[in-house]
This record gives structure tokens, C-alpha cells and sequence, in this order.
């Protein structure tokens, strides 16, 4: 039976609005965690129905939140229902002390939705994958279904997809993603045929690929192929062409080169993946190769029509490569109602107008562009969240964070939704760091509101971060 928990209404105003709203709260109040933060969302849109999915109350040290959340818009990003979910943590009805790597998706053939979490335990290793599911439209959710679970190891980096696609001989299955950091960050996939009520073995891909911050995406054909990182190195993919009953060896996909983030944020250069009409895969992250010095990172991207051949990588034209602005952390969406040379692209992205700022001037902010002709061209870079200060942001052992991974999706209409996190000044000690949603007409004219400039000042003259912080190759 689903259960509906702490929930919250959240109207949003017209639909065309291109203002961030937020659509979820921290509604815990535990200690040991940093109150109210929501950090690293994930979103999908099936019809007008867009489910958005977040930690929620992040811990410092260890990894993980209070819980993870959920926030549900029917009518295509007006007005949202939030609320945690039940049966996860121990501040929600559950036995694990904490949560981590929230995703999302659909599964059309059994008209359910389904949220994964990565459970962790006291000592800050997360070893069990929860599923909870929705058979109402994201508005109540049932408790979990264990999908994956193990002792004396520590999972890493989970995330979710369904084969949504009618015409597919594998339409309704779903499939698990996450890497083994006990062995060495080894991939792994877990497969359900029957709307995520069961799971099936643990498979490894051929050749044992090690990495993390998979994503995978399901091509028209059934095909579902695993963009990643390697460790924080160069981007890898495999695929499978049966329906998850085997996983192939991992190819090259692009070389990686990042320039470090400043303001010690937590931004690694890992993948944002999704597929078009025709089955063409995108792969976004940031890079700095077309910046003289690395002085600074693009939005960068590599498509491919098999998952075994990728295209050469091409820079987001957001701003000039000499201007400084520095881009990070993207989550691309692609319009699966289009394809070929209309194509409908949407990108956000964090960003600083400065590159070489410092903890005290860094102002990070939140942009969006879009494509309407399969990335030939883009649209001038819009503000939608931000200027945020770093004192506002989650802080972990890795950096201050917003997530490793924002989202955008597209509903039935054509209109992109950016989801992600945003943060406002705190109130004494308790943060104001929310979820956050906008809705884009992508195909109306540029206009009002107009684009704010991303080469802003700071409000004081910045300095060159010479340190960097060690990456670990974990992430919760």
C-alpha cells in the first residue's frame, strides 16, 4: 500500500515562469546533520508529470543525509507535492541511519514510478539499494523494496532507468546501476522485469570496469548503454543488447581535462547522459580543453548512435573561451519526442563569472541554455539561481556541495525543468539550501526576463586558489 509522509504543496505560479522556485524542503530535525539542506537532485518527466528526488539534512562527514525526498508536479511544474520517504532512514519509519544517491525514474509498461536510495549504515558505508515506488503518479510511495544488499563492502554512486519505449523487446525493464568501491569501484547492474517489485542477480560488465557516476539510458531499440567516468579520468561506456541478461566491455568514449572548481567545491567532472527519438546518446561534463591554460571549464558533450562510437567532443557555447567564466556540474536533457537535425536540447549548469575566485568572493550561480537543432546552435545563457555565497552551501568532506549531479527533463509539451539545488543566505545556523525548479517554453523567443550577464563582478578583487583537494575515488 503506499504511504504519503510530511507533505508539503508548493505552487509555483504560471508555467512559463523561467524564476527558480523552490519545490522541496528539509522538513528533519535530527542532529549531527546540517538543517535545511537538499543536495545532488535527480528529476524525470513522463506526460505533464515531473518527479523530482533529493538528499535531504546532508551530513558532514561519512556521507549521506536524514533521508531522501521527493517532490511531484501533475500539471507540468505549477504547482508541487513534496514529502520524505517512508520506510528508508530511521527518521522515517526505516533502520538505516542514513541515505545517499537519490534517482528517479518511470516505467511505462507498469505505470509505476520508482526512486532509488543507497542505504548506509552507522559507520558511513552504504551497502543497500531501496527502491520505493509510486503506482499513483508520484504522490504517495510505498516503503522500499530492497533491490541489491551485501555486508563488509561499500556501494557507491547508484543510479536508475526503465526502457520506456513501446516498440522495445525489453519495454518495462529497469535497470540498477552503481560501482563496488570494496573492489576497486567495479561497475555493477541489477535488472527488474516487473515494475521493480523484484531484482535479479548482480551482474558485472566484461572486462570488470572500474569507475563511477554511471548513468545509464535506453535507446529505442532496447539497447541500454552506461556512460561513466573512470574514476574521475577519462569518460568510459558498455552497453547491453539483451535486456540486461549481459553487459559488454567498456569503450572509450572522451579523454577528461578539468580545471579545478575553486571555492572548495565538491565538482567532479563526471557524466550527465540522455537519449533522443532516434536512439542518438548524449554525454555532457565539464572540461577545460578549449581554454587556453585551463584557466576555466566548458560544458563539453560526445554523442553516438551505438554506444560504441562517439563523436568528437563539442564545446556549449555559453561564453567566449578568453571571458573567464568557469562551468561545472551540468544535466542535460533531450526532448525524446524529437530527433536528427531537430533535436531539442536543454543544459543547466552551475557556473562562477570568475574563475580564479576565493572561498570569500566566489558567487555560484545557477544557467540554463537550450538547442533546437541538436546542439548547431544554442541560446544566450540565461541566470535562474544565484549569486550564492559558499558559507550558504552544505559542506562534506569532499567540499561544499550542491550535488554531484543536477537535472533537467522534459514533459510532454516540449518545456524543459531544470531541478536543482539552490541556497540562500543562512538564518543564524541553519542553512537555506532548498530544491529547486524552473519551466522553459525552449521554442518561444528569448526575451523577458533577459539573459543575465555570466561575467558579473565579484564583489571583491579575487585571488588564485593554488591548492587542490584531493579526490577520492568514493562519492557519497
Amino acid at each position: 500500500m503506499a504511504v504519503g509522509v510530511g507533505l508539503l504543496v508548493v505552487a509555483t505560479g504560471a508555467a512559463e515562469s523561467v524564476i527558480s522556485t523552490p519545490i522541496s524542503i528539509d522538513i528533519y530535525t535530527n542532529s549531527g546533520t546540517q538543517h535545511k539542506t537538499q543536495v545532488e537532485p535527480d528529476s524525470y518527466a513522463h506526460g505533464q508529470t515531473i518527479v523530482g528526488v533529493t538528499q535531504s539534512g546532508r551530513y558532514v562527514n561519512g556521507g549521506g543525509a536524514s533521508n531522501n525526498m521527493w517532490a511531484t508536479s501533475q500539471n507540468g511544474g505549477q504547482t508541487w507535492t513534496t514529502g520524505g520517504f517512508p520506510g528508508t532512514t530511521i527518521h522515517q519509519g526505516g533502520t538505516w541511519p542514513r541515505i545517499s544517491d537519490p534517482s528517479i525514474a518511470y516505467d511505462a509498461e507498469h505505470d509505476v514510478w520508482l526512486a532509488l536510495g543507497l542505504g548506509i549504515d552507522s559507520g558511513g558505508t552504504g551497502h543497500i539499494l531501496l527502491v520505493n515506488r509510486s503506482t499513483d503518479g508520484g504522490l504517495t510511495w510505498s516503503n522500499p523494496v530492497i533491490a541489491a544488499e551485501s555486508s563488509g563492502t561499500f556501494w557507491d554512486k547508484t543510479w536508475i532507468v526503465c526502457d520506456t519505449w513501446a516498440d522495445s523487446p525489453f519495454y518495462g525493464n529497469c535497470y540498477i546501476q552503481y560501482d563496488d568501491n570494496g573492489q576497486g569501484n567495479l561497475m555493477q547492474m541489477i535488472t527488474s522485469t516487473d515494475g521493480g517489485l523484484t531484482w535479479g542477480s548482480i551482474q558485472t560488465p566484461s572486462g570488470f570496469p572500474s569507475g563511477l557516476g554511471g548513468q545509464p539510458v535506453v535507446q529505442p531499440n532496447g539497447n541500454v548503454i552506461v556512460p561513466y567516468s573512470e574514476n574521475f579520468g577519462p569518460i568510459a561506456s558498455f552497453r547491453s543488447t539483451n535486456g540486461g541478461t549481459s553487459w559488454s566491455a567498456s569503450t572509450p568514449v572522451a579523454a577528461v581535462s578539468d580545471h579545478t572548481v575553486a571555492g572548495n567545491m565538491r565538482s567532479f567532472p563526471m557524466p550527465s547522459a540522455e537519449v533522443a527519438g532516434d536512439g542518438r546518446v548524449y554525454v555532457a561534463w565539464h572540461d577545460c580543453r578549449f581554454r587556453s591554460g585551463c584557466t576555466a571549464n566548458d560544458i563539453v558533450y560526445s554523442t553516438s548512435m551505438d554506444g560504441v562510437t562517439w563523436s568528437a567532443v563539442t564545446r556549449v557555447p555559453i561564453d567566449a573561451t578568453t571571458s573567464g567564466v568557469d562551468h561545472f556540474l551540468p544535466g542535460i536533457a533531450v526532448d525524446k519526442a524529437t530527433s536528427g537535425s531537430t533535436t531539442h536540447l536543454a543544459l543547466g549548469y552551475y557556473y562562477f563569472p570568475v574563475s580564479n575566485c576565493i572561498d570569500s568572493t566566489c558567487e555560484l550561480t545557477f544557467g540554463f541554455v537550450s538547442s533546437l537543432d541538436g546542439g548547431a546552435t544554442w541560446t544566450t545563457g540565461r541566470r535562474i539561481g544565484g549569486p550564492m555565497r559558499i558559507a550558504w552551501i552544505a559542506n562534506t568532506s569532499l567540499g561544499r556541495m550542491v550535488g554531484d549531479y543536477v537535472s533537467t527533463s522534459f514533459t510532454a509539451d516540449g518545456k524543459a525543468h531544470p531541478v536543482f539545488s539552490l541556497a540562500k543566505q543562512n538564518v543564524g545556523a541553519v542553512f537555506t539550501q532548498r530544491m529547486v525548479s524552473a519551466t522553459f517554453d525552449i521554442t518561444a523567443p528569448q526575451s523577458t526576463p533577459r539573459a543575465k550577464s555570466h561575467t558579473k563582478p565579484v564583489l571583491s578583487p579575487p585571488r588564485a586558489r593554488l591548492s587542490r583537494p584531493v579526490q577520492l575515488p568514493t562519492a557519497n
